[in-house]
């Protein structure tokens, strides 16, 4: 089955135990949802087509993804204790949501709380240490701030509302937006296949292109400024302080992700590699000494290419787990 086809399939399956009223709405630490189910979503999402000048509206679901700039309102008909939604934008945005209109009982349990990333299965991405933020500085929570805080802006193209709601006829209406980042840095792709160029400006820190899919990753160029050689054979990559590795694993957090190739030399492609994961991810480390730049393309793996990788010991490494 393809991974379109598996996609649809996840969808379709949530869809029909939502209606039947029998969904496990996410938590946050430990939600149910696979990559399938999240990018089968996105996919949906996408598929709208609006005219520059429209204001888009529209209700938002308990489990929901949205990729499309308007206002969103959820209104609880019966109790929702355990809902989310999940916001992206373009590689090169960051995301806005600011608060229009809440109607909760803070006082009773009710909360609403936006997250600066994503959480899938208690998995965070970026990871804590790719995130310039300390972790208890990435939650938002309306019932603590409220007014003072209409706005809240993300680190990168992804964020996440996650919700709790005792009381039928509760609601809140939101506004999501997309801003412009001029030197993008944690991103999560909307797509299966295209090309991105990462840069990082003499900063000390790390960053993680994430894509949903296994695929093939192809660097076209790779630039990681001045070193010193012969530290860099004594050490290996992680001993240069500026590298690229290309991590493959089933979960958000980079962390825990299988490391599949390191990179610390600066060269013109290219180089290619097949990662047969359900989340591949281009990472760069950098030092803050240079200028470093890396620059790919990725695209789907059929099923024939994930069936002839079974019993390599790199490339299958997903596969077995």
């Amino acid at each position: 089955m393809s991974g379109t086809s598996r996609a649809q399939l996840c969808f379709l399956l949530l869809s029909v135990t939502a209606l039947r009223g029998h969904a496990r709405f996410l938590d946050i630490q430990e939600n149910e949802i696979s990559p399938e189910g999240l990018l089968s979503l996105l996919s949906s999402e996408l598929k709208r087509e609006l005219p520059e000048e429209f204001v888009y509206r529209r209700a938002l679901r308990c489990l929901d993804m949205v990729a499309i700039e308007g206002q969103f309102t959820f209104t609880a008909e019966r109790p929702q204790l355990n809902c989310a939604v999940f916001f992206i934008g373009e590689p090169s945005d960051i995301i806005s949501i600011e608060y229009d209109s809440v109607n909760v009982d803070c006082r009773g349990g009710d909360f609403i709380k936006v997250f600066d990333g994503w959480v899938m299965k208690g998995e965070k991405f970026p990871s804590s240490q790719d995130h310039p933020l300390p972790l208890y500085e990435r939650y938002s929570d309306y019932c603590e701030t409220g007014v003072s805080r209409p706005i809240t802006r993300s680190s990168q193209n992804v964020a996440m509302l996650f919700f709790r709601l005792h009381q039928s006829g509760s609601s809140f209406t939101v506004t999501f937006r997309k801003l412009i980042n001029p030197f993008p840095c944690n991103v999560v792709s909307q797509t299966p296949e295209g090309s991105f160029t990462m840069v990082i400006p003499q900063q000390h820190r790390n960053c993680s292109f994430s894509i949903i899919y296994p695929v093939e990753i192809q660097i076209g160029e790779l630039s990681l400024g001045q070193h010193n050689d012969l530290k860099r054979s004594i050490l290996g990559c992680a001993g240069s302080g500026d590298f690229v590795e290309l991590l493959g694993g089933n979960g958000m957090d980079t962390s825990k992700m299988f490391p599949m190739a390191d990179l610390c030399y600066s060269f013109n492609g290219p180089a290619q590699m097949k990662v047969g994961c359900d989340n591949t991810v281009v990472r760069m480390v950098s030092s803050g000494k240079f200028v470093n730049r890396v620059s790919f393309q990725y695209r789907l793996l059929g099923h024939h290419e994930l069936q002839q990788m079974k019993g390599n010991s790199v490339e299958d490494v997903c596969l077995r787990a």
